[in-house]
C-alpha cells in the first residue's frame, strides 16, 4: 500500500503547473541574525525549472544571499486542509545585476502572471528600464524539491 507522502506527491507535470499557476513565491533566506527572513514575491519560472525574482541589489533578502546562498523556497495554496497545495524546494542563489538580463526577466515576470501580455507598451517599457538601474535578479536554482497535494485524498485523511 502507498504511503500518505506518496499518494499526495505531484508528479513533474502537476508540480510545474502548479507553479505556473500561482504568482508568489516565499523565499526564506539565513537573516542577519540567525532568524530565517522570509519575503513573498513575484517570480518567473524559467524551462531549467530555475525561479527568478526580481528586486533592489540593496535589499535584505540580496544581502543575506551574498553571505549564504542557500535559500528555502514555499509556494502554497488552498483554503481548507483537503485542498492544501504546496511545494517547498531547496535553493542555491546566484545574484546576477546584467542590466539587459534584469530588464528581460522583468518581463518575464510579468508575462508569466499574464500570459495574455507579450507587448509592453512603450511608457510601461521605460518604467522597467528605469526601475532596472538598481535591480538585480536573484536566480534560484533548486536542489531537492517536495510537493503534495491534499485534493488527491479526495476529503479522506
Amino acid at each position: 500500500m502507498a504511503s500518505r507522502r506518496d499518494q499526495i506527491t505531484m508528479t513533474p507535470d502537476e508540480l510545474k503547473a502548479f507553479i505556473l499557476r500561482e504568482h508568489t513565491l516565499i523565499i526564506v533566506s539565513n537573516g542577519p541574525h540567525g532568524f530565517p527572513h522570509p519575503m513573498p514575491m513575484f517570480f518567473y519560472y524559467d524551462e531549467q525549472g530555475r525561479f527568478l525574482v526580481s528586486t533592489y541589489g540593496t535589499s535584505q533578502k540580496v544581502v543575506n544571499l551574498r553571505r549564504d546562498p542557500k535559500a528555502a523556497l514555499l509556494i502554497e495554496a488552498g483554503h481548507d486542509y483537503a485542498e492544501l497545495q504546496s511545494m517547498m524546494a531547496e535553493a542555491t542563489a546566484e545574484i546576477i545585476d546584467d542590466n539587459d538580463f534584469v530588464v528581460e526577466t522583468m518581463m518575464n515576470i510579468r508575462r508569466q502572471r499574464d500570459p495574455s501580455k507579450q507587448d509592453f507598451p512603450d511608457e510601461e517599457m521605460d518604467g522597467i528600464r528605469y526601475s532596472a538601474r538598481k535591480r538585480v535578479i536573484i536566480r534560484f536554482t533548486p536542489v531537492k524539491t517536495i510537493s503534495w497535494d491534499h485534493t488527491k485524498l479526495g476529503g479522506a485523511y
